[in-house]
């Protein structure tokens, strides 16, 4: 719930909203922090440490990331510790930038091998900064990420609501250097939450969330069961937003977990609105949205124009993973809706309560909703699938 803003003088963090969007669309929004200028700023401020938590890496020249790039080599320079953590897996894909931070004696960087230990990819996308400020959001540290697709994400600053962001990182740059789960010290106190956080004048409440269960600093921050509550309760809407949305699993096992609970909140009289990118338009993905439409969900396809100067592979897509319930409280991370994502990778996230924080989130989600980019799913199409790749 919003709260009035607190005396002067008390210690509360804060919290702010911060996008991406593709470069000729109309989704920018003027109010919202662009993600480019906030990277470069909390960059620049590090004095003491740097901590990056990433599932791959990816420049191109003269892209909004080579700056920031510059700055992490600066902060480096400097002599700030900064280590740098990406998924093994995906790594194979994107080798360049990885293999040239590797080459620099100032930055520690590991290749995280999650497919081992927990079954997935190390999906996280998150940053740290002096152990007290967080930038987290659906952004890979990929220059396309910041140019050509939407994203959200947002920045929190204090000690405390970074604190369980900086203990899973110590938690994962140990499991990457071999230690074994069972060796990992636990939680240095218990978490307070949800914490206090000032967000445009107002305060919110903020819970930091992650995944997937049973590799978690504190079991009690797993986001799978938070985020179907948050969905149970709501009594009159649920908007979602999220690159891919899926019951079947990477092996062919099922997840209906998700789909179920908007299902329940449908049947309720509960208005649910899903919005995906058009990389859905596979048969397989489309026959389980029908599905879900079947049920009394509104389902959207978004598709973004191609760039004009030429085609971009693997960009010009939705890539945001948020959802709004009622107009007070919301959910925002680095999941898509699968259950590999909950059950087998590292994502991180963060629940919110505040109308003004959720409301923001709002705006976003009606304006992209409501555009020429977003089409509803018609059940008797037959869909080609877009251009991914080259």
């Amino acid at each position: 719930m919003d709260h009035p803003i607190v005396t002067p003088g008390e210690s509360v963090g804060s919290i702010e909203l911060v996008e991406s969007w593709p470069l000729e669309t109309t989704l920018d929004h003027k109010d919202i922090a662009d993600a480019a200028d906030v990277w470069l700023d909390m960059l620049g401020r590090a004095e003491k440490s740097l901590e990056l938590s990433e599932f791959y890496l990816v420049t191109s020249p003269e892209s909004k990331l080579e700056p920031i790039l510059a700055a992490v080599e600066a902060a480096a320079e400097r002599g700030v510790k900064v280590r740098i953590l990406v998924d093994l897996k995906f790594y194979g894909n994107e080798p360049a930038l990885v293999d040239r931070l590797s080459l620099n004696p100032a930055i520690a960087l590991q290749k995280y091998d999650v497919g081992a230990l927990m079954g997935g990819v190390q999906h996280s996308k998150y940053f740290i900064v002096d152990g007290k400020e967080v930038y987290m959001g659906s952004q890979n540290f990929d220059w396309r990420s910041l140019e050509h697709i939407h994203e959200m994400g947002v920045h929190l600053r204090s000690a405390e609501l970074a604190r369980p962001f900086v203990e899973l990182f110590a938690a994962d740059w140990a499991l990457a250097s071999g230690t074994p789960k069972s060796a990992l010290p636990p939680v240095s106190s218990p978490y307070t939450a949800p914490l206090v956080a000032d967000f445009n004048g107002v305060s919110v409440e903020v819970t930091p969330v992650f995944s997937p269960k049973g590799w978690l600093v504190d079991e009690a921050t797993w986001d799978l069961p938070q985020i179907i509550a948050l969905i149970d309760a709501a009594k009159t809407r649920v908007r979602v937003q999220v690159m891919s949305y899926s019951t079947s699993n990477y092996d062919k096992t099922t997840f209906f977990e998700l789909d179920e609970a908007l299902r329940r909140a449908a049947a309720r009289g509960v208005k649910v609105e899903l919005m995906v990118a058009d990389w859905s338009k596979k048969a397989y993905a489309i026959k389980m949205l029908v599905e879900l439409q079947a049920q009394g969900v509104d389902v959207k396809l978004v598709t973004i124009p191609q760039f004009s100067g030429g085609f971009i592979p693997f960009a010009r897509v939705i890539h945001s993973k948020y959802m709004t319930v009622d107009d007070h409280v919301s959910w925002i991370g680095t999941s898509n809706w699968s259950g590999d994502y909950f059950y087998q990778s590292r994502n991180v996230g963060l629940i919110v309560e505040g109308a003004a924080f959720t409301q923001s989130l709002d705006v976003v989600f009606n304006d992209l909703w409501s555009s020429s980019y977003a089409e509803t799913l018609d059940p008797n199409a037959t869909y080609e699938a877009p251009r991914i790749k080259e």
